[in-house]
């Protein structure tokens, strides 16, 4: 048996590759995960003002651009399954933001509507964007060209 050479690094050299992150850098996934959680801790304390998390400020997003939504549609819009969706428009029914009623049209189904409480909140919710983009050195532009390419991303990965 032969014994192979391994070439040897240095521990400055490991420790440089491990600060720079260079070689998970590279890494698309790991560009979009870093940054993705970088862009909720950012949000976190814009949204304790407002006494949301990510996911109910999600929620009320949707139902600020389509209010009347059934449980379905507010699922496909925030891409947030049932199990995880159901508990947030409770805690956000319990804070009075919207309300759960049955459709007249199939008293099966549940509609969620804004309250006046969820209307109110709205521009303020809102406004967070203007804050967050004054924090970073991209454009309003380049932003909405990220999103897109996120977008594009998420629905090319999800074609089955």
């Amino acid at each position: 048996m032969t014994e192979q050479s391994i070439p040897s690094t240095s521990v400055d050299d490991e420790t440089a590759s491990l600060t720079t992150g260079k070689g998970l850098s590279d890494n698309v996934c790991f560009a979009l995960y870093t940054a993705s959680n970088a862009l909720v801790r950012a949000y976190r304390p814009l949204l304790e003002r407002c006494d949301l998390t990510y996911p109910q400020y999600l929620v009320m997003q949707a139902l600020w651009f389509e209010d009347g939504a059934s449980v379905t549609a507010l699922s496909l819009a925030t891409r947030l399954d049932l199990g995880t969706l159901t508990p947030i428009v409770k805690r956000l029914e319990a804070k009075g933001l919207l309300a759960r009623n049955v459709d007249l049209t199939d008293e099966r189904k549940k509609v969620i509507s804004v309250t006046a409480a969820g209307v109110a909140l709205k521009q303020e919710a809102l406004a967070l964007k203007q804050v967050l983009l004054e924090k970073v050195t991209i454009s309003e532009q380049e932003v909405a060209q990220l999103r897109d390419l996120c977008l594009t991303l998420t629905h090319d990965l999800n074609q089955k």
